[in-house]
Parts: C-alpha cells; structure tokens; sequence
C-alpha cells in the first residue's frame, strides 16, 4: 500500500505520462485516450524509484484521487482531461445551466476581456460544482471563480463535453457567458 505522500507522487507521474507525453514512455494512446494497465505498469516501471508498482497502486491512485483524473475499465486506463498531447474525443453534451471556472487574481482581467482559453491544454476545464472549481483553480493562487451560463453559450454556438465526474470541457468561452462570482 502507497503512504498518501507516494500515492499524490504516482499520481502525478501518472498525469505526465498519460496527459502529456505518453510517446515518451513508449504508449499510444487510442482515441479516447486509454491505453492498456500493463503498458502504464510497465512505463512507470522505467522509474528506478517506482519499479516495484503493480497494478494495486495503480488501483489505489485511481480510487483515492480527489479530483478523479483517472478511469480504468476492462484493463484500460485513462486520464479524464487535461492533455496537451494529442486530442481525445469527448462526446458533445447538454451540461447543466451553470458551471464553473476556477483562475487566480493575477489572470482574471485578460480572462474577462478574451474569454476562458484552453491554454497549453486542448480544452477548457469547467466543473458542476463551485468545490470543484476552487480545487482546480486555488493551486494558482488567490482564487476567483467564474460562473459560465451554459444556455447562453450554447444558444451561440459554444459546444460541451462531458469528461467525468462533473468535469466539463469546451473548446473557448467568450467573455459574454460568464461573470465573476
């Protein structure tokens, strides 16, 4: 069993390999972003430090992750979002009426003026719940959460998708479909 502090370190490893350089560590992905449990093992293995890793860490990571980055099914593990390798297909939903984006201080204003933008990543993260999105976004520094009104957004061509557990994507949100809470 990993000690909380080895299993928040897993996690990240695991984040790296399969959200941002998966062909690094000799995986590919297929187009949901899944790739086989053993092929993962097998990665992380190429780490001295991890080279006892089985597939019950891998199980523990999973579970306990606040945030419920990863999903294994028959064998397959994948990161729900945040890539910037590649771009997985999600499919396109009817969110609720409101979500929500976590950012900091130091950002909000050009957020305000050019709208939400993926970044560095392939989609934008918004999330059904106001914890969610102070999760997401208090790792940044001072917090300040943006409220998106979906229906609006949508009614304008702004298309949703589902990733997991109350994490929702979109390509750009224009400044219009959101304020300030």
């Amino acid at each position: 069993m990993l000690s909380p502090k080895q299993e928040e370190s897993l996690s990240k490893f695991m984040s790296k390999i399969l959200r941002h350089t998966p062909e690094q560590f000799g995986i590919k992905l297929d187009h949901e972003g899944y790739c086989h449990v053993h092929d993962l093992i097998s990665a992380i293995k190429s780490e001295n430090r991890w080279s006892d890793i089985g597939e019950a860490g891998i199980d523990q990571v999973v579970t306990n992750c606040p945030k419920k980055r990863y999903h294994m099914v028959n064998g397959y593990i994948r990161a729900n979002y945040g890539h910037s390798a590649g771009r997985l297909d999600y499919k396109e939903s009817i969110p609720p009426t409101t979500l929500y984006h976590g950012t900091n201080s130091k950002v909000v204003d050009k957020i305000i003026t050019e709208g939400i933008k993926p970044m560095g990543r392939k989609y934008v993260h918004l999330s059904e719940t106001l914890e969610f999105a102070t999760l997401a976004g208090k790792r940044r520094g001072e917090l300040v959460i943006l409220e998106i009104d979906t229906v609006k957004s949508m009614a304008n061509n702004v298309k949703f998708y589902i990733a997991n557990n109350g994490v929702w994507l979109a390509d750009f949100v224009p400044p219009q479909y959101f304020k300030k809470i």
